[in-house]
């Protein structure tokens, strides 16, 4: 019963919120969101290579530009935390575990479809900047770590991808879901140790449009 209450309670407050808010569809609006990315790789072009996701940080601003009331853009520029986890065992070592994470400044351009005040359908093409990258390797009680700040082109640094999504809408706040992925691979000039992959993400924000 009192599980029950709370939903009712819950569902009143939420409606509450919707038949209060305001259609902003038509307002020039800036925002501030964070949250979070899980992410992983796609496309090893062939290599022997098998990667886990990892959860990072994304945070940002955001404009939402009005080309009428159902359609609209909505660029975007946040630092992105995307990367993976691996494991596996080298003989006479033992197991061992190991993450990348890279930290992008991510630049999505994207359309906005607008078919209710609380709802907003995102898509769109997005540039990726690579600003740095850590790499940590755990081998029983031995940890070794790497920061790179490319000074080369080993590593492909500027990367076009597609991210494609939706936000509610709620009075001034807003919660985006998204998913994303990288067209271009990160091996550069193709001399790479690295493995040759693409991210790719699922991406959950907060956000508060003034």
């Amino acid at each position: 019963m009192k599980n029950v209450l709370t939903i009712i309670l819950t569902m009143s407050f939420i409606t509450g919120m919707y038949s209060q808010s305001e259609d902003r569809r038509e307002d020039f609006v800036f925002g501030l969101k964070a949250g979070t990315n899980y992410s992983n790789v796609w496309d090893e072009s062939g290599n022997d290579f098998v990667a886990n996701g990892k959860f990072g940080f994304v945070g940002g601003v955001f404009l939402g530009v009005p080309l009428g009331e159902f359609i609209g853009l909505q660029p975007e520029v946040l630092i992105s935390q995307k990367g993976y986890r691996g494991s596996g065992s080298i003989p006479f070592l033992g197991s061992y575990e190991y993450t990348r994470t890279a930290t992008h400044l991510d630049i999505p351009i994207q359309l906005q479809l607008k078919p209710t005040k609380f709802l907003t359908i995102v898509a769109g093409p997005q540039y990726s900047y690579l600003m740095r990258q850590e790499s940590e390797f755990t081998s029983g009680e031995s940890v070794f770590g790497s920061e790179e700040e490319f000074d080369n082109d080993n590593i492909r640094k500027n990367t076009v991808g597609a991210v494609g999504g939706f936000d509610i809408n709620i009075s001034n706040f807003i919660i985006s879901g998204k998913a994303g992925w990288d067209l271009m691979s990160n091996d550069g000039d193709g001399t790479s140790s690295d493995p040759n992959y693409k991210n790719h993400w699922f991406q959950l924000t907060a956000g508060y449009m003034f």
